[in-house]
This record gives C-alpha cells, structure tokens and sequence, in this order.
C-alpha cells in the first residue's frame, strides 16, 4: 500500500492551516502507519483522509447518527478496515481507549463544550504514547468579540471583552493561546506550534472567497503564525506533544 500525504483536495481555506500542520507530523513520522484517535470527530472530514493515507483512525463521538455516516463516508472511500468508530464523550476517553498506544490525537472543536477541559485534556495525554502528538483546536475568544463588533452587537462584544469564564462552565467557553497552552501543558503535553485558523476566511464574503480559494488559503497560510494576525483568528489550532 502506497502510503502518503493527505491530499490537498482536502485542504480549503477554512481547514489548510490545520492539514498543513498535520501533514508535516505525518511526514515527520517517516511514511509509517500511525495509530490515531480523532475524539468528537462527527463523520469523519479528518479520519477518512488520514484513513486514505494509510493509517488506522478511531472516532470517538457521542452520536450514533454521526458514527452511522462516518462508517458509510469510510465505506464508499475503500478504508473501512481502517475506520472504527466508538460512541461516547470526550469527558469518557479515558475508559474508550487503552493508554499509552495511540501516535497522533485530533481534539477539534471539543474543549468549549466539554464539562471537564482539564479532565479530557488529562485523557489526551494518557491515550498517547511518549512522543506521541495532540492536535488540538479551539474557538479563540478575540475572534468572538470582534465578530460581535462588526455585527454592530456592540454590547455583547463588550461583556465578551471583559468576560473570562471559568473551565468548569460549557457556556460560550472560548481561549486565548496563553489559556489553552497553560490547560495542555499542565497535564504533560507540550505545546510545539500554535496557529491560527481561519484568519480572514470568515470574513470575506463568499463570492470573493469562491472567486480564488487558492489564494486565500495560501494567505491563510501565511498570516497563520503570524502575530498579531494570528491573535485575530476564528480557532486557534496547537500542536503538542507527550
């Protein structure tokens, strides 16, 4: 089996940052197979390209009905065999998944909703083995506020400027770097790149954006680890390691 890269037909403006972050673990990895747990990831927009490019994906996520269609997505692009899904929480990876043995995790979109980020960001690094890699991405809490201010919700921008919401709270939970970097590296992990994703993509209109999606993710590219660009981003996307 030819095993590769993730193709760059998976690679939008909205996500390049994430695959190209993604890409060089996996190059750096040496073309082997890799064991890799994606928790909370839905249908699989991550673990079947993975699965395409030669590695085993397990998908935590608590619907079924997302877990039904991950395994058709699998199904109709040939990797099944490498494709399982588990139906459960994040805040429950501890008891999913044996410790120590997964090479690569992918967090996405999970830390805002979860009831313990501390809990599950302990889960992560428990799952992998020692030099082993977390992926992890989150809603960026400046991106918040200035999309509220641009909505003209100039009070709602403001009580999100002053607001700073304790871990163990679901509602709105959003991060700056220093937070998120503190949650991961308190259980272990440590933090290698920080980018950010989504830079302009949600704010330019959609028939620009569709007029050259090249270029804009090539722009994302650039302004992703750039400050103060990155700062401003809608998610901010971390690379760490066990």
């Amino acid at each position: 089996m030819e095993r590769v890269g993730v193709q760059s037909r998976q690679a939008g403006p909205r996500t390049a940052v994430i695959w190209a972050v993604l890409r060089a673990e996996l190059a750096a990895q040496g073309g082997r197979s890799l064991n890799v747990v994606d928790v909370g990831g839905g249908t699989g927009g991550f673990a079947v390209p993975l699965a395409e490019a030669g590695h085993t994906v397990t998908v935590v996520d608590p619907s079924p009905d997302a877990l039904a269609a991950l395994l058709r997505r699998a199904a109709d692009a040939g990797v099944a065999q490498r494709v399982f899904g588990l139906q459960g929480d994040a805040d429950s990876l501890a008891d999913l998944i044996p410790a120590g043995q997964s090479d690569l995790v992918l967090c996405h979109a999970v830390l805002e909703v979860v009831d313990d980020p501390s809990g599950v960001s302990a889960a992560l690094a428990r799952v992998l083995r020692p030099g082993g890699a977390a992926s992890v991405l989150v809603a960026n809490r400046a991106a918040a506020v200035l999309s509220r201010a641009i909505a003209g919700q100039f009070r709602l921008a403001g009580e999100l400027l002053a607001f700073r919401e304790p871990l163990g709270s679901k509602l709105g939970r959003r991060f700056d770097a220093a937070e998120v970097t503190a949650l991961l590296e308190a259980q272990g992990l440590a933090v290698e790149q920080v980018h950010g994703v989504r830079v302009v993509s949600d704010l330019v209109p959609g028939v620009i954006a569709d007029a050259d999606p090249e270029a804009l993710a090539a722009f994302e590219l650039a302004a992703s680890a750039e400050a103060p660009y990155r700062d401003f981003a809608t998610q901010l996307h971390l690379l760490a390691r066990r």
